[in-house]
């Protein structure tokens, strides 16, 4: 009798522990290696051998609803006299339930496809498409917090976060991310995000994001030292950002585009306006040549301008490549293509080789 009750304990205690949840860290990261080569008319070719991006995931888990999570970036490989690059890229408490969530730290806008999601064997090309640069500045992260949810198949996010430098806008909002080091909070980019992921391997989304931007002038000193805000409509630079964005793979098929538009007001430049899109169809052949996971011939076509359609800052794309997925974590890639600008006579031609990772 002793027996058979210590055994439907020891039984309960499997359950019980099943159910129990215990704390833990996960690590994760990502990685890519590029070859560069590039030639714009008789010019002498360029080429460039690059590890790009080396990227280190943690976090924490300290109940089944907290979380913290990071990543740290290091470009180029190293950091000295101005070259290459070290970032803390996410760092923030995070709060899930199937509902409902809120994030607070360093975290990411959602804002296109690039931007939260960005390992390499996310997207077809050696290189980050020229939209996710020069329109949506991926990557963009900053101090700051969100509430996110669901209701359905349609997910939401809403993010406040830092001030942009309303004195590096111009040919775009690039230049002026703050990226957390040492920011100011007077008026706080506002960004918005839904989308739709009901049917198998399509996702639609978009987002609005918009922001005043402080500016030098923004601040002045009286006589006796004391900061005085000034009128925040002539001392920022005000912009709204809209994007929308389509990605369907299935069936073999993969498809992507997103467009967005920024439209300024006191642009230092003078400009009113910039965006552009850019399309990536491909098509799965792996089973047809009977090779092992994916592969994928692909081309892309992009336009883009960096300010009112100015013949200076506006730029064709045309690209075509093949990217291989031995396995869905490991992507080998190769693109060629023309880059051309308005204004230029001959267009740029580029050749990408490179292998990126996730894991």
């Amino acid at each position: 009798m002793s027996k058979i009750i210590i055994g439907v304990l020891c039984i309960a205690g499997l359950i019980a522990q099943d159910d129990f949840f215990v704390p833990g860290s996960s690590i994760g990261g990502y990685g890519e290696l590029h070859y560069n080569k590039s030639q714009s008319g008789e010019n002498a070719a360029t080429t460039k051998l690059d590890f790009h991006r080396f990227i280190i995931y943690y976090g924490f888990s300290f109940s089944e609803e907290w979380s913290f999570k990071s990543e740290v970036e290091l470009e180029h490989n190293f950091v000295k006299d101005g070259e290459g690059e070290l970032e803390l890229e996410q760092a923030f408490v995070n709060y899930h339930t199937n509902k409902f969530g809120f994030q607070a730290g360093v975290i990411l806008l959602s804002v296109g496809l690039l931007n939260e999601f960005h390992e390499p064997p996310l997207f077809l090309s050696v290189e980050r498409p020229d939209y996710s640069k020069y329109v949506i500045p991926t990557t963009w992260f900053g101090n700051g917090a969100a509430v996110y949810g669901s209701f359905g198949d349609v997910n939401w996010r809403f993010a406040l976060l830092e001030d942009m430098d309303g004195d590096a806008i111009g040919k775009g909002i690039r230049s002026s991310r703050g990226k957390g080091y040492k920011t100011t909070a007077y008026n706080m980019v506002k960004n918005m995000s839904m989308n739709y992921t009901g049917i198998s391997g399509l996702r639609v989304g978009g987002s609005y994001t918009m922001h005043n931007a402080p500016t030098s002038a923004y601040f002045t000193t009286d006589s006796e030292g004391n900061s005085i805000v000034n009128d925040a409509d002539s001392a920022s630079v005000g912009f709204s950002l809209m994007e929308i964005n389509v990605k369907y793979n299935a069936n073999n098929l993969y498809a992507v585009l997103e467009y967005g538009s920024i439209a300024y007001e006191n642009n230092p430049l003078g400009y009113e306006t910039s965006g552009g899109y850019y399309v990536d169809l491909g098509y799965n052949v792996g089973s047809i040549v009977g090779l092992k996971g994916t592969l994928m011939p692909w081309v892309r076509m992009s336009d883009y301008n960096r300010g009112n359609d100015d013949e200076d800052q506006y730029y064709t794309i045309n690209r075509f490549g093949i990217t291989y997925w031995p396995i869905s974590n490991v992507a080998f890639k190769f693109d060629y293509g023309t880059h051309k600008k308005e204004s230029d006579e001959d267009a740029k031609t580029q050749i990408n080789i490179g292998v990126g990772y996730n894991f």
